[in-house]
């Protein structure tokens, strides 16, 4: 081989090595930035509207993730903000913005009323052009968009006003010239490039065309399999009452002697089973048509709803305990017997309806507490909590009609049934003072804190314990010579529940009722008595480290990088950086649930130095602080600073977000750097992971 050949392999390699290593760099890079999320795509355009013009945006939303709205209350999840960037002088608004189809949930964590867009976001500004010479029309959007995690994100508009734009002319659509969108902070170039217009305009007009189509809302299939179950285990404590176990040995017992053969009774007593279903059925299809899908949703969140439901069930808790009773016109159950007289399908059909009516006393309130409970989550559930109420009612008819002999194993009739009547009053009751909470939260009154709600659950359930060990007497009980087995087990598990939920007078948690009463930061001590409850909330405490603040559990928190990292350096502790944000539901939801662990909150006061830094806090940084990305993108805000650190260091945008360092910021996790919202074991076992790999 002469020397030219062999140059020539030596130049040829190095090409090769080049353009791999420029791959390898490539993919990368790409790899790099995949945790990047943008759940929404936008799209917009404007319409002539008489002598104004309409600004139109449509976004596209992911499936399972939920924008907020710009009607959301403060004090909860970040609400959409609109800023019209060059107003003066150019247009004027005509009006807020108007929103498309939204939904309006209760967030237990932040105490408001959250509105969200599911599927697709669609947002209408009606505008008054005043220059005549103007070329574009450029718009903010702040917004924050949540699943698992949460993404704050920020959208540019730049709309072209087109120059055969006249206001006496026909509409007019004109595509937005500059559609770039920008996560805070985020350090790379996302302008589109002028080749890629003609592929984006091709792209847009399918887009548009699937966000005018309805995206309906993830169906709740957890929830419904919920109601289903709670209101089946209803139906059970409904046939528990004087007014309906007393007719499942006549019913039966009616339709083995009236048929003339046993296959014939067995055909009857399940058709009458069915009826007993269809009844219940078409209540919940009823109350669904009359109110619709999403507004048993929508006015669960109401003010008026909750107070009137309030009401309801303290009437009906009242009636349980035997202060009066609760009758539909004796005049229907006459009809409807005269009706079942006839025999038939029809005639069995109308027994079922006339069962219905005679034991509406103790069934009423359990249907009416089942349907306020399934209005909270709208769609069907009324018709699912129905059929699991009315297929519990209806089984033991079915059943014993197939096995009449089943019969002589049934308990006798008695005052234990009046027991049953009672307890579900006291039940009753106790849910009752969750629909006042809901209306107390939203208007912010703080009649009914968190520890008032508390002690009225307890005075309720230890009443209810002292009425199941025989100390309290209602007006429809038998003399009690002595108490059952059963009612003495009962009596010990309410009597453990009460005791249970007295420290939530101090700022226990209370875990296993977490839905139910008010949030801990919604009370009167949010520390707990002492200083050393539950609590979401920091306040300033002397004697700590300069830039240390108590935090959640009273764990030491920095809300700077510096001041933690030069306190981690003189305690040689690691640091684990938190990536939060103030309207973060799941950042809450991760300190409530999984740092209050014993086995987590030990390890966090302790072992490391917690850096909580938060990505939508809008204080503006110090003039000689904020800088611009290599993207061109302004860092304004404290929020801005540590938003962009997070997707520069970590290539993600989601909170919350949780990484633990060294004292020279490297990352102590190589298997899972950065971990999210996660179940207690699996975080405990990140947290134990980083921590072993100090040195």
């Amino acid at each position: 081989m002469n020397f030219n050949q062999n140059h020539q392999m030596i130049f040829a390699k190095n090409i090769w090595n080049k353009i791999t290593v420029f791959f390898l760099f490539f993919f990368f890079a790409l790899a790099g930035n995949a945790q990047i999320l943008e759940p929404v795509k936008w799209n917009s355009k404007i319409e002539k509207k008489g002598n104004n013009a309409v600004l139109i945006f449509d976004g596209t939303i992911e499936k399972d993730w939920h924008m907020y709205s710009q009607f959301t209350p403060e004090g909860g999840p970040l609400a959409l903000e609109i800023v019209f960037k060059n107003q003066k002088g150019n247009y004027e608004l005509i009006g807020k913005a108007k929103e498309g189809k939204t939904r309006t949930a209760f967030n237990d964590v932040f105490g408001v009323n959250e509105t969200f867009f599911e599927g697709k976001a669609h947002i209408e500004q009606e505008i008054k052009i005043i220059n005549p010479n103007l070329k574009t029309v450029d718009v903010d959007f702040d917004f924050q968009v949540c699943k698992e995690v949460c993404i704050n994100s920020n959208k540019k508009f730049s709309i072209t006003v087109p120059s055969t734009f006249k206001m006496d002319e026909v509409p007019v659509i004109a595509p937005a010239q500059l559609d770039e969108t920008k996560r805070t902070g985020l350090a790379i170039d996302t302008v589109k490039k002028e080749a890629e217009v003609t592929k984006d305009q091709t792209v847009k007009a399918e887009t548009e065309k699937e966000i005018n189509e309805e995206i309906p809302a993830p169906a709740p299939a957890r929830s419904l399999w919920s109601i289903f179950f709670i209101a089946f285990l209803s139906g059970f404590a409904a046939l528990l009452t004087p007014c309906v176990f007393p007719m499942i040995p006549m019913t039966v017992s009616f339709f083995t002697k009236q048929s003339k053969s046993r296959a014939k009774g067995i055909r009857n007593a399940i058709i009458y089973g069915l009826s007993i279903i269809a009844i219940y059925v078409i209540l919940g299809l009823i109350v669904t048509k009359i109110f619709g899908a999403d507004a048993l949703n929508a006015l669960s969140t109401d003010v008026w709803f909750n107070l009137i439901f309030f009401v309801i069930l303290i009437i009906f808790a009242t009636s349980f305990l035997g202060a009066f009773e609760i009758m539909l016109p004796n005049s229907w159950a006459n009809k409807a017997d005269q009706q079942a007289d006839k025999g038939g399908i029809i005639g069995i059909l109308f027994m079922a309806l006339a069962l219905a009516i005679v034991s509406f006393s103790c069934t009423g309130p359990i249907v009416g507490t089942l349907l306020v409970e399934a209005a909270s989550n709208g769609g069907i559930a009324p018709i699912v909590g129905m059929l699991g109420f009315s297929s519990a009612l209806a089984l033991p008819f079915m059943l014993f009609a197939m096995f009449p002999g089943w019969l002589n194993s049934l308990p006798k009739s008695g005052g234990w049934l009046n027991t049953v009547k009672v307890v579900l009053g006291f039940l009753e009751l106790a849910l009752a003072f969750k629909f006042l909470s809901n209306a107390d939260l939203v208007l912010q009154l703080h009649f009914l804190e968190r520890e008032v709600f508390i002690a009225i659950w307890i005075a309720i359930f230890a009443a209810l314990t002292l009425y199941l060990f025989g100390k309290i007497t209602l007006p429809h009980d038998s003399p009690l010579q002595h108490i059952s087995v059963g009612r003495l087990y009962l009596g010990l598990l309410t009597l453990v529940f009460t005791m249970y939920l007295i420290p939530g007078l101090w700022g226990a948690p209370l875990k296993l009722i977490s839905a139910f009463p008010p949030p801990p930061q919604y009370s009167e001590s949010p520390f707990g008595v002492g200083g050393s409850g539950n609590s979401g909330l920091s306040t300033d405490v002397k004697g700590l480290p300069e830039g240390a603040e108590l935090g959640p559990h009273g764990i030491m928190v920095f809300h700077d990088y510096e001041d933690g990292l030069a306190y981690a350096k003189e305690i040689h502790k690691p640091i684990m950086l938190d990536f939060t944000g103030y309207a973060c539901v799941n950042c809450r939801k991760m300190e409530n649930n999984v740092w209050s662990e014993p086995t987590i909150l030990p390890i966090l006061k302790n072992d490391v130095v917690l850096i909580s830094l938060y990505v939508d806090d809008k204080r503006e940084l110090p003039k000689e602080e904020q800088f611009v990305t290599a993207a061109g993108d302004k860092i304004i805000t404290v929020g801005d600073k540590w938003t962009d650190f997070m997707i520069s260091k970590y290539k993600t945008n989601t909170q919350p977000l949780y990484v633990i360092t060294d004292l020279e910021g490297n990352n102590l996790h190589t298997s899972k750097p950065t971990i999210s919202y996660v179940s207690a074991a699996e975080y405990l076992k990140w947290l134990k992971e980083g921590i072993a790999n100090f040195k």
